[in-house]
Protein backbone atom coordinates (compact mmCIF):
# COMPACT_ATOMS: atom_id res chain seq x y z
CA UNK A 1 0.00 0.00 0.00
CA UNK A 2 2.36 2.61 0.85
CA UNK A 3 4.36 1.34 -2.67
CA UNK A 4 1.42 2.47 -4.51
CA UNK A 5 1.03 6.06 -2.44
CA UNK A 6 4.65 6.50 -3.28
CA UNK A 7 4.04 5.84 -6.84
CA UNK A 8 0.93 8.18 -7.35
CA UNK A 9 2.82 11.07 -5.51
CA UNK A 10 5.27 10.73 -8.12
CA UNK A 11 3.23 10.84 -11.00
CA UNK A 12 1.29 13.70 -9.53
CA UNK A 13 4.35 15.52 -8.93
CA UNK A 14 5.77 14.85 -12.57
CA UNK A 15 2.30 15.77 -13.82
CA UNK A 16 2.15 18.92 -12.28
CA UNK A 17 5.55 19.95 -12.91
CA UNK A 18 6.02 19.20 -16.88
CA UNK A 19 4.00 22.03 -18.34
CA UNK A 20 1.55 20.36 -20.96
CA UNK A 21 2.14 16.81 -19.65
CA UNK A 22 -1.12 17.03 -17.11
CA UNK A 23 -3.49 18.57 -19.98
CA UNK A 24 -3.20 20.03 -23.38
CA UNK A 25 -5.12 23.43 -22.77
CA UNK A 26 -7.46 23.46 -26.18
CA UNK A 27 -9.32 27.06 -27.36
CA UNK A 28 -12.24 28.18 -26.21
CA UNK A 29 -15.16 27.35 -28.50
CA UNK A 30 -18.11 30.17 -29.57
CA UNK A 31 -21.39 29.66 -30.77
CA UNK A 32 -23.09 31.42 -34.00
CA UNK A 33 -26.69 30.62 -34.72
CA UNK A 34 -29.23 31.89 -37.82
CA UNK A 35 -30.16 31.20 -41.14
CA UNK A 36 -27.60 30.27 -44.13
CA UNK A 37 -27.24 32.62 -46.75
CA UNK A 38 -23.98 31.89 -48.67
CA UNK A 39 -22.44 28.56 -49.11
CA UNK A 40 -18.78 27.88 -50.89
CA UNK A 41 -15.77 25.49 -50.69
CA UNK A 42 -14.20 27.49 -48.23
CA UNK A 43 -17.20 29.63 -46.23
CA UNK A 44 -20.11 29.22 -44.70
CA UNK A 45 -22.07 32.77 -44.61
CA UNK A 46 -24.93 33.03 -41.59
CA UNK A 47 -27.16 36.00 -40.79
CA UNK A 48 -27.10 36.77 -36.99
CA UNK A 49 -29.03 39.47 -36.01
CA UNK A 50 -28.47 42.28 -38.59
CA UNK A 51 -24.91 41.21 -39.20
CA UNK A 52 -23.33 38.48 -41.66
CA UNK A 53 -21.17 36.13 -40.50
CA UNK A 54 -18.63 34.76 -42.38
CA UNK A 55 -16.80 31.35 -40.66
CA UNK A 56 -14.22 29.08 -42.47
CA UNK A 57 -14.57 25.63 -43.16
CA UNK A 58 -12.47 22.86 -44.43
CA UNK A 59 -13.05 19.04 -45.64
CA UNK A 60 -12.79 18.35 -41.91
CA UNK A 61 -15.94 20.62 -40.81
CA UNK A 62 -18.28 18.06 -39.55
CA UNK A 63 -21.25 18.37 -41.04
CA UNK A 64 -20.72 21.05 -43.81
CA UNK A 65 -21.55 18.82 -46.56
CA UNK A 66 -25.03 19.14 -46.20
CA UNK A 67 -25.62 22.72 -44.96
CA UNK A 68 -27.69 24.96 -47.93
CA UNK A 69 -28.60 28.25 -48.16
CA UNK A 70 -31.84 29.28 -45.99
CA UNK A 71 -31.01 26.10 -43.61
CA UNK A 72 -31.10 27.35 -39.80
CA UNK A 73 -28.03 26.22 -38.41
CA UNK A 74 -25.68 26.67 -35.29
CA UNK A 75 -22.03 26.94 -36.44
CA UNK A 76 -19.41 26.15 -33.30
CA UNK A 77 -16.13 27.63 -33.96
CA UNK A 78 -12.77 28.53 -32.55
CA UNK A 79 -10.35 31.69 -32.74
CA UNK A 80 -7.38 31.50 -34.28
CA UNK A 81 -3.76 33.73 -34.82
CA UNK A 82 -2.86 34.19 -38.31
CA UNK A 83 -0.13 36.75 -37.46
CA UNK A 84 1.14 38.35 -34.71
CA UNK A 85 2.82 41.92 -35.11
CA UNK A 86 4.79 42.85 -31.87
CA UNK A 87 4.81 46.15 -31.25
CA UNK A 88 7.55 46.45 -28.61
CA UNK A 89 5.40 47.69 -25.64
CA UNK A 90 7.10 44.98 -22.77
CA UNK A 91 10.39 46.58 -24.29
CA UNK A 92 9.64 49.95 -23.67
CA UNK A 93 8.42 48.81 -20.22
CA UNK A 94 11.51 47.48 -19.47
CA UNK A 95 13.45 50.25 -20.85
CA UNK A 96 11.73 53.12 -18.74
CA UNK A 97 12.42 50.89 -15.77
CA UNK A 98 16.01 50.48 -16.27
CA UNK A 99 16.25 54.01 -16.64
CA UNK A 100 14.73 54.74 -13.03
Amino acid sequence: MKIANLFGGALLLAATTVPGLARAESPKTYQVTGPVLEVTDSTITVQKGKEKWQLARDKDTKGAGEVKVGDKVTIEYTMSAKSVDDKGGAKGAEKATKAK
